[in-house]
């Protein structure tokens, strides 16, 4: 557990995650009253990083549940494995049959899913359902039985409940918007693009090569960038390709140098993923 919000944020920034205030208050309380954490913001700001990064500074297993359409129980919670099942069943005496159901409803036939997995820890665990809004409404309705008690029923094998409670992460990028039932279980968190000073520590920590000056200057056209109007804007997560990018052209051979306008034209795709994006960029930058 963490001492403080301080020491949670000197505990992300040892991992390479460098966390503003709100988000280590955020994580902090999450962990301390022991609630799930719903953290909400465009893609590519660092929302499932954050859970990597926890996971990292606690030393603790992470279980991830990738969330899409269509996803139920059996790909969440657990199924078993119908095939050794059936084989079990044709290995025994016919005349044995509740013995035989009784063993291949057993833990050996048990296939354990994400969510089951993390009830079951029993060390350190953190637990990142990701993308939570790429799933149904009705999937919602899971997430919110387990959360609550942190439990899972199996009828044949009965309710498992958590020795140790897991810190739960749920991501969304808010395409939909998820029920006001499972947000009241969780603390929230938005995660938007961050300001200048906090985007370039997170770039040079993530390319300490890249000179400060330049750093600074890229950082100036990623911001013109974010206030075209786009079909996607640039993430933090581009910026970093886009930083690493310019340092293997050459950016770094004199460092304080401006960056070359060649160059930026040139590797815009790095950052921006649509055509007409890309004209709307070299018009207003002038490249």
């Amino acid at each position: 557990m963490f001492a403080n919000v301080d020491d949670v944020a000197d505990a992300l920034r040892d991992t390479g995650y460098i966390p503003s205030k709100a988000t280590a208050t955020a994580v902090f309380l999450a962990d301390r009253l022991g609630k799930p954490l719903l953290v909400e913001g465009p893609a590519g700001v660092g929302k499932t990083e954050l859970a990597r990064a926890c996971a990292q500074a606690r030393e603790a297993r992470l279980v991830r549940l990738q969330c899409y359409e269509g996803i139920d129980e059996a790909r969440a919670l657990y199924e078993w494995n119908h095939a050794k099942q059936i084989l079990r069943i044709q290995s025994g005496s016919s005349g044995a049959w509740d013995e035989t159901k009784s063993d291949v409803f057993s833990e050996e036939f048990l296939l354990p899913r994400p969510l089951l997995q993390a009830v079951r820890e029993n060390g350190p665990t953190v637990l990142l359902i990701d993308e939570a809004d790429k799933a149904d409404l009705e999937f919602e309705g899971l997430l919110l039985e387990v959360l609550s008690d942190y439990a899972v029923t199996v009828p044949e094998l009965g309710t498992i409940v958590a020795e140790r409670k897991p810190l739960v992460f749920l991501t969304s990028n808010a395409t939909r918007e998820l029920s006001e039932a499972l947000k009241r279980r969780c603390l929230y968190l938005h995660i938007d693009f961050p300001d200048t000073a906090l985007e370039l520590e997170i770039i040079r920590s993530r390319v300490p090569d890249l000179p400060r000056t330049q750093g600074e200057q890229l950082l100036r056209v990623i911001e013109r960038l974010r206030g075209m109007d786009l079909k996607k804007k640039p993430s933090v997560s581009e910026s970093i390709d886009w930083a690493r990018t310019l340092l293997a052209l050459g950016a770094a051979k004199n460092p304080n140098a401006t960056l070359d306008r060649a160059a930026l034209a040139s590797t815009l795709g790095v950052v921006l993923k649509h055509r007409s994006d890309i004209d709307t960029a070299v018009a207003a930058l002038g490249l």
